[in-house]
């Protein structure tokens, strides 16, 4: 299915800026999911290319994130993947508490391409090592991105965004369930 962002009101972003995301359960413990970012590519500030290794701090420049939580659960996973191929996970205990690094996923294969209307991030995670991630039971999902223009300003895009400053951790941005894979 296919997911629109959409951008905080208070952080518009790049004008003629549209970012959907594809997301797939291929099988149970993974994830796809397609970033497609379209309008005008040159106003962004695309990271360089990069090896694919976890990287800390990826969220302070274009980035493209999931959250993830088991059910009702006040547990959730944090997942930033950057166009230059970095990439980082993190589990929370509950809204921004605990925060630890998902030592037992492995990189996800994260595939990007370019062209001058269009920038199109593709990554499969393999979940299956995170137990709190049963794959018969109903996750909820954020999506999110961070989008630096090429003048250093920000904007924050979600599937859906609480009231106030942008807040990707907050239960109200986990709006889409994903329904068990068997």
């Amino acid at each position: 299915m296919r997911l629109p962002l959409h951008a905080h009101p208070d952080s518009p972003g790049p004008a003629d800026t549209r970012i959907a995301v594809e997301v797939v359960r291929p099988a149970p413990g993974r994830l796809a999911l397609a970033y497609e970012v379209t309008g005008r590519i040159a106003a962004i500030r695309w990271p360089a290319p990069a090896a694919p290794v976890r990287t800390d701090g990826l969220w302070r420049h274009t980035c493209l994130e999931a959250f993830l939580a088991p059910g009702p659960a006040e547990a959730y996973l944090e997942i930033n993947l950057s166009p230059s191929t970095a990439w980082a996970v993190y589990r929370f205990d509950s809204y921004r508490s605990g925060m630890r690094a998902a030592d037992a996923l492995g990189a996800p294969a994260i595939t990007p391409r370019a062209a001058p209307d269009r920038f199109v991030l593709a990554a499969v995670l393999d979940l299956a090592g995170l137990p709190e991630l049963d794959p018969r039971r109903p996750w909820r999902l954020g999506l999110s991105a961070v989008i630096e223009d090429t003048e250093g300003r920000v904007s924050y895009w979600a599937l859906a965004h609480p009231p106030g400053a942008p807040d990707f951790h907050h239960a109200a941005g986990f709006a889409h369930p994903l329904p068990p894979c068997t």
